[in-house]
Order: structure tokens, then C-alpha cells, then sequence
């Protein structure tokens, strides 16, 4: 089935890292642009490329209001981001498709486990839109992590935001880990996701794994999981490029 594409116009742009943004896409023609968190849209961009459409996940949650964030990272190799860097200002307009994807789908009305949510780089935009919407509607949760995993310190996505919502959203736990940050200053974990994952869930207690991210970081991530006995129907993915 096509997709239908709406007309979008950018709101917003904010610097969230020395090479990730925040873009804000109002789409006009709806009053409440309806999504689940977790879902993606794709963008229809005019690049020299066989496939002009690139997907991102929603990093907002639904808030009835017909405005999107999405949490774009530059790949310079690449042509979809190039364009949206250099050329997209607040004020431009680009057909942004209806909302896609079933990764944390349906919508939670009971979460009866914990629930571990691993990610690296822009791989966090399904989880905040997650957390915002179980806070949001009051949903009913137990334990939740969320395991981030980047180069730098200075790669750390919605790191205050993260850290916020440890204090204020019942059983939340955020844990950073960066492979290659020396700086004595940043007191965090260091490594590798996996080494967090697995000592926090040591006790193979009943949980559910979404994985969102580096596509190296997922594959090991499901081996290391199975290998702890989880099975494979508690772990779900979404691959980034």
C-alpha cells in the first residue's frame, strides 16, 4: 500500500549535538497528526538518488497538536542528511509521510515487566517519545532503563532531559556508557552497552529488550541476550544505518 504524504513545514531547529539537530515538522492539513511512539515517517527529499525518501523515528510523543520532532544526525557520506543540514531552514516545506512501523506497537495500556531500552546515537528518538507518553497518560509501568551508548561525552543525546526524567518518572533508570571518552571528568559508564545490560539484568528477571541503533550494536546485543536466556520473542529491534 502507498504511502500519502502530507505537506510539512519546518518550525524549529535546535543543536542538540556538534553534529545532531532537532527538526520540528508541522503538517498543516491535519489538526492532530496521530502516531504511536515508536513509529517513523520518512521524508521525500530532492537528492540525486534512485529512493529520495529517508525514514526517521518520531522522537516526540503524541500530544494531540499536529507538530513532529525528529533527531537527525549528519552522515557527510551520505546525501539525505547533507541536504536536510545545508539546505532545510525553519520556514522550508517537505512532503512528510503518514506514520509508519511497528516497533512498540500497540500502545501500551499495562507494562507487567521491566523493560530495558538500549540504544546508541539517534536510536533514543522511539525511546523519549516512549517515556514521554507513559508519563504523559499516567500509564502504568514497572521497572524501566534505558542503556545510551555513544563515542564522547559530547555525543550524549537529551542528556539532561534523560536525567530529569530519572527524578521525576517512577522507576526510570538512565545509564550513559561511552566507548571512548577519557576525560576524568565524566564519572559515567564506560565500555560498551552490553557490560550495563548484563549486569543490571544479572538475575534474569522477566523483561522486555527493544533495541534501537548501530546495526552492530543490535546483532550483538540479541546473541548476548539469547545467551542469558531471554527469549527471542521478548527482544525487538529497529536497524539503523
Amino acid at each position: 500500500m502507498p504511502y500519502h504524504f502530507y505537506n510539512s513545514e519546518v518550525t524549529n531547529i535546535i543543536d542538540e549535538s556538534h553534529n545532531t539537530k532537532r527538526f520540528f515538522f508541522r503538517i498543516p492539513e491535519v489538526e492532530d497528526f496521530k502516531f504511536g511512539a515508536g513509529q517513523f515517517v520518512m521524508l521525500d527529499l530532492p537528492i540525486d538518488s534512485k529512493i529520495k525518501t529517508r525514514s526517521y523515528s518520531i522522537a516526540s510523543a503524541p500530544n494531540g497538536t499536529n507538530t513532529i520532532e525528529l533527531l537527525i544526525s549528519l552522515n557527510e557520506q551520505g546525501l539525505g542528511t547533507p541536504y536536510l543540514f545545508n539546505h532545510i531552514k525553519v520556514g522550508s516545506q517537505l512532503p512528510l509521510s503518514q506514520p509508519a512501523g511497528k516497533f512498540m506497537q500497540p500502545p501500551f495500556t499495562n507494562i507487567d515487566t521491566d523493560v530495558c531500552l538500549i540504544c546508541t546515537g539517534t536510536g533514543i528518538a522511539p525511546f523519549r517519545a516512549f517515556l514521554h507518553d507513559i508519563k504523559n497518560r499516567n500509564i502504568p509501568h514497572k521497572n524501566i532503563d534505558v542503556i545510551f551508548g555513544s563515542r564522547y561525552e559530547k555525543d550524549i543525546l537529551y542528556r539532561k532531559e534523560m536525567e530529569e526524567l530519572a527524578q521525576t518518572l517512577p522507576g526510570f533508570r538512565y545509564t550513559s556508557v561511552l566507548s571512548r571518552e577519557q576525560s576524568p571528568a565524566y564519572t559515567g559508564e564506560k565500555g560498551y552497552v552490553h557490560a550495563a545490560y548484563e549486569k543490571l539484568y544479572a538475575d534474569k528477571r522477566p523483561a522486555l529488550f527493544y533495541l534501537c541503533g548501530w546495526k552492530v550494536m543490535i546483532k550483538e546485543a540479541r546473541e548476548k541476550l539469547l545467551a542469558m536466556g531471554y527469549d527471542k520473542k521478548v527482544i525487538k529491534f529497529e536497524l539503523y544505518d
